[in-house]
């Protein structure tokens, strides 16, 4: 087949696809006759419980008087509230990726030898396997960064001698090597790409042992390597703020639904990385920073409650941006009072908005976060509050601090591995069985008909 055809749609297929849709398609109404609580969740969004986990805790409710009630939201990892974690930081002037790393695999801080220890093993697995750059992240580079890290883990598989030994010391090896890796396999992808597509300068900068992994990705991102001490401490921020939220969430409920049939860890981690790339989860920044490019070529006066009002309206009424009837940022499918994680960003985007020049666009994001919860309120029944999620801010973060687009995801990724090499650690030494979940048929049974009488 040509190469030129490989992606064409022909007649034929437009054909077979409607002929899916047509005897694909369920009545909705069976998922309430059969009380089937569609995507796990029920009709508050709360997800049906599937598992038990000591990694981390999202909690967006309080018992009163026996009931549940809506609270400000709180996300703990290994019981140590994250805010905590990142106060601690904040005030020992460090980075804090590594050691919550660190918390999350083994479930507990460590103490300054074996932060110390820690730091220095990541670095030793800071580096890829000879001509690996060359034979596989500079061939065929991919226009989509999660692709290339998938290609990248996948094929660490051939590079392993042990890549299928499932047992707990090999699973940790081969975590942290991944956990190491992965802003390599992002940046170098990045750069593969910008050059052979955009005909961009090619360079590719070593990471360097004494830096966070905060600090290494704007090291080898950049042509000159230069970065401020706030740059890497927000990212650093990010990374630790993405790094787990808990075992329901999608990409590490793929995790542990891969990992209980016992298979190698780069196909689980493969998994997980397609789970994240989707719009609905890891891609949601992306969305959020491209609503507010329309917003601004839209909006006049960023200070115009009731001209940004009536953006955010059209919004809802599918007629602004996407057309898609969402003002993305907002809500969440657990949280519903506010979002941990946006409110401790919060404080750090208006710093660093005030050393990039900003300001007005910070205006305009706080504004949005101001109007949109009372407009959807306005618009739409929900069962539960709205408020800005993470995604609100990271996509502006991220754009502030000049990374490109294609990497939003990806720097998702690079944090969210700590959080699923732990929940595979975790369903690996509780070894229960394959996960399984029902499936009701609702298609009544029918008889089969001979090729030439149908």
């Amino acid at each position: 087949m040509p190469f030129s055809k490989f992606s064409e749609i022909t007649p034929e297929i437009i054909s077979m696809a409607d002929l899916c849709c047509q005897n694909g398609s369920i009545d909705p109404t069976l998922y309430g006759k059969y009380d089937v609580k569609r995507g796990l969740r029920d009709i508050n969004g709360q997800g049906v419980l599937a598992g038990l986990t000591e990694i981390s805790e999202v909690c967006s409710h309080k018992i009163v008087n026996g009931e549940k009630v809506p609270c400000e939201g709180k996300l703990y990892y290994r019981g140590i509230n994250v805010e905590d974690l990142v106060r601690g930081f904040l005030k020992d002037n460090r980075f804090g990726f590594e050691e919550t790393t660190y918390l999350l695999l083994f479930g507990q801080l460590p103490n300054k030898q074996q932060l110390k220890d820690f730091q220095e093993q990541l670095a030793y697995y800071r580096t890829l396997p000879t001509a690996f750059v060359r034979d596989i992240i500079m061939k065929a580079p991919s226009r989509d960064m999660m692709n290339t890290l998938a290609r990248g883990v996948l094929t660490l598989y051939a590079y392993d001698e042990k890549a299928d030994d499932i047992s707990i010391p090999n699973v940790l090896r081969q975590s942290l090597q991944l956990i190491a890796l992965f802003p390599l396999f992002s940046v170098y992808g990045y750069q593969a790409y910008r050059h052979y597509h955009d005909g961009q300068s090619l360079f590719i900068h070593m990471p360097q042992p004494e830096l966070s992994t905060a600090e290494n990705i704007l090291y080898t991102l950049r042509a000159d390597s230069k970065y401020s001490e706030l740059e890497a401490k927000i990212l650093d921020i990010a990374l630790v703020l993405h790094a787990e939220h808990g075992g329901g969430n999608n990409s590490s409920f793929t995790t542990h639904v891969v990992s209980s049939s016992g298979t190698d860890t780069y196909s689980t981690v493969a998994a997980a990385l397609g789970s994240l790339k989707g719009p609905k989860h890891g891609g949601a920044n992306i969305k959020v920073v491209k609503m507010f490019d329309d917003m601004k070529n839209n909006v006049r006066d960023y200070t115009d409650e009731e001209e940004v009002g009536c953006y955010l309206r059209k919004l809802l009424h599918k007629e602004a941006f996407d057309k898609a009837g969402l003002i993305y940022g907002m809500g969440h499918a657990v949280y519903s009072l506010s979002d941990p994680r946006a409110n401790i960003f919060r404080s750090f985007v208006k710093s660093l908005s005030e050393e990039k020049g900003r300001q007005e666009e910070f205006q305009l994001y706080s504004l949005v976060e101001q109007l949109a919860p009372k407009i959807i309120g306005e618009e739409r029944k929900i069962y539960k509050g709205v408020s800005a999620n993470v995604d609100f801010y990271s996509g502006f973060v991220y754009s502030m601090l000049d990374l490109p687009l294609e990497l939003y995801t990806p720097i998702f990724a690079i944090a969210r591995i700590s959080g699923w090499s732990a929940h595979r650690i975790e369903e690996l030494i509780n070894a229960g069985k394959i996960i399984r979940p029902a499936y009701k048929n609702v298609l009544p049974l029918q008889e089969y008909k001979p090729l030439d009488e149908r």
